[in-house]
């Protein structure tokens, strides 16, 4: 299996985990879901360009966690680009405070949880976020980390 994350910071903030951690997690979200060859962006931002980007692409003027922007590209063409993640870092590090997570599990999450929208799995329904939510919430745990959604616990 070959994974090839590339990842770039345009953050002024301190607290984003290293590159080893960044790439185990969307590693682990490939290999839940069987994928044998598999290339991730992923963009850290600050709040000032999340906002930016989030309006331009959904139309919502605030800055987000993770925005997920999936590759359209042919399966016959043999490119095994998924796509490109933005994680706006000031954001995932408020959201870990406010919901008493340490910063390095809701990095996790966010991440996993992009990367399974690059792979297709979606919550604009209830069924479609439940079936993601308890996907996320296995491969969240089986890292070692709590389960990222309270009324979700490990079966």
């Amino acid at each position: 299996m070959t994974y090839q994350i590339d990842i770039e910071s345009n953050s002024q903030n301190q607290q984003i985990p290293a590159l080893p951690e960044l790439e185990r997690w969307i590693s682990a979200a490939l290999q839940s879901q069987s994928f044998e060859d598999a290339e991730v962006s992923v963009y850290i931002v600050d709040e000032d360009e999340g906002q930016e980007l989030n309006a331009q692409y959904r139309g919502k003027d605030y800055p987000t966690n993770v925005l997920s922007f999936p590759a359209d590209i042919a399966e016959e063409v043999g490119v095994p680009l998924l796509g490109d993640l933005v994680v706006c870092a000031p954001v995932v590090e408020r959201e870990a405070q406010e919901q008493g997570k340490t910063l390095q599990a809701h990095w996790a999450h966010m991440l996993i949880h992009g990367t399974l929208h690059l792979v297709g799995f979606d919550h604009i329904d209830d069924d479609e976020a439940e079936t993601m939510e308890t996907l996320e919430t296995q491969i969240v745990t089986g890292l070692g980390y709590p389960a990222p959604y309270q009324d979700i616990t490990e079966e």
